[in-house]
């Protein structure tokens, strides 16, 4: 069978390990010069260098696609914990990749069902629907007239996990980019990163992720999840029913009035309060093509790879935090930041009125008397701004992998708030789960 995009083990390896040798000599050049230059200069040189290092090691996991692009998408996502250097250079890889030709795609469909997608579907388009890092969609019709989409896995993309994984990181370590980060952070990093990413390999799990979401949002009839067609589906392929909609960067067709657009945020807040506090996991990849949209205010989910369950006991002490913040409890904030693991219990003491700041940014939509109007919102812009003041804390902080994952989810589904254009007060939606979530009891220990 075909290898990932012709790319042999060899060369997979040649172009990490060249990924590799260009960003260490680029750092130590910027090191050597750095030592004949003044202070401003030489920050300013490290900046270019760390830049153009980020760019390198993006502009390689783009190449190579597979296992190593999948890797980079991730990891541009927990820009809480990697160098923003780099974070920026890989969310350039969040875009859709080259197919694979169709032999392959059908290859890895007989090996996988032991009969060609012909024998197996009364239609299967050759040309593919979608295509992404490490598989592509392709459009089909069962035997019993169903439409449905076949998601299919590139072939060797499992083997190459490992190694690819290694050569990032030992080229983070030689790019200097790693400068301030600690080894236990960029462990946690990376162990979640290989865990989800087997996860995503997996689409035998994937089709039970799709399962228990349908079974737990059956409960809202303006959230849709595709069903599993079981006897189409296996490790490495998943057949689900079709369920169309519109891409959200359709939505100025004149049929989503801004009424509908406020339907739609209030049932993203609906979707991912759900999911964070009643179910306890998390649809973790908020990426607007994971979602499409229907005048009537429906929301599909897309991609169910990427799930994060929760600690009932993290959840908990989230919704405290929260809670606290909206109340203007800065100690209790404090405390439930501790509780996170967010605050560093042996890190330099905060004083609490740093945390209005903080707190009168991120509840800016909640604390509005008005709907807010995420359309026109510059709150992402306001945080860059105060990025400095956390650079001066950031001894006091840290960033813990599963709290990364619930900070991603909001961030995302923010930005999808934005594009959607939707307006609303939302506490109203927010406290009532943040509240419940408080007085749960946490299960025992089996």
């Amino acid at each position: 069978m075909a290898s990932m995009a012709g790319e042999g083990k060899a060369g997979r390896f040649a172009k990490l390990a060249g990924m590799t040798a260009q960003v260490a000599a680029t750092y130590a050049k910027t090191r050597l010069t750095g030592a004949f230059q003044d202070a401003e200069a030489a920050a300013k040189d490290r900046a270019r260098a760390y830049q153009a290092s980020g760019e390198r090691i993006a502009e390689t996991l783009g190449e190579l696609k597979g296992a190593a692009m999948k890797i980079g998408q991730m990891a541009s996502m927990q820009s809480d914990l990697l160098p923003k250097e780099l974070a920026l250079a890989l969310t350039k890889l969040q875009k859709e990749a080259p197919p694979m030709p169709y032999e392959v795609i059908a290859e890895q469909i007989q090996a996988e069902l032991g009969r060609p997608p012909e024998a197996l579907y009364a239609r299967f388009e050759r040309t593919p629907f979608a295509s992404a890092s490490i598989g592509q969609v392709h459009r089909a019709t069962t035997d019993d007239g169903r439409d449905v989409v076949v998601k299919v896995q590139y072939p060797g993309i499992d083997r190459s996990v490992g190694s690819d994984l290694s050569h990032l990181r030992l080229a983070l370590k030689a790019s200097g980019l790693l400068r301030g980060t600690s080894r236990e952070n960029m462990d946690a990093l990376f162990a979640e990163i290989r865990a989800r990413l087997e996860e995503e390999l997996d689409y035998s799990n994937e089709a039970d992720n799709v399962r228990l979401f349908g079974r737990f949002h059956a409960q809202h009839p303006f959230i849709v999840v595709p069903k599993v067609v079981g006897e189409r589906s296996s490790q490495r392929v998943l057949t689900l029913e079709y369920q169309p909609g519109d891409t959200i960067h359709r939505l100025d067709d004149t049929r989503y009035t801004q009424e509908i657009r406020d339907h739609l945020g209030q049932h993203l807040y609906v979707l991912a309060l759900s999911q964070l506090f009643e179910l306890q996991a998390l649809h973790a990849d908020p990426n607007p093509a994971n979602f499409a949209f229907r005048p009537d205010g429906t929301i599909v989910i897309y991609d169910f790879g990427c799930v994060k369950r929760l600690e009932p006991t993290l959840v908990r002490d989230y919704a405290k935090t929260l809670l606290a913040a909206i109340d203007e409890d800065y100690q209790g904030v404090e405390d439930g930041l501790l509780a996170i693991g967010a605050r560093r219990a042996d890190g330099p003491p905060v004083e609490l009125e740093y945390y209005r700041l903080w707190r009168n940014l991120i509840l800016e939509p909640f604390t509005r008397p008005e709907p807010f109007d995420y359309g026109s919102s510059k709150l992402h812009e306001e945080f860059i701004k105060h990025a400095p003041g956390v650079l001066k804390r950031i001894s006091s902080f840290q960033a813990p992998v599963q709290v990364v994952f619930i900070d991603r989810v909001i961030s995302g589904q923010y930005n999808n708030l934005r594009l959607i254009r939707a307006r609303g007060r939302f506490v109203e939606l927010v406290r009532p789960w943040l509240e419940r979530a408080v007085a749960a009891p946490i299960p025992s220990a089996s």
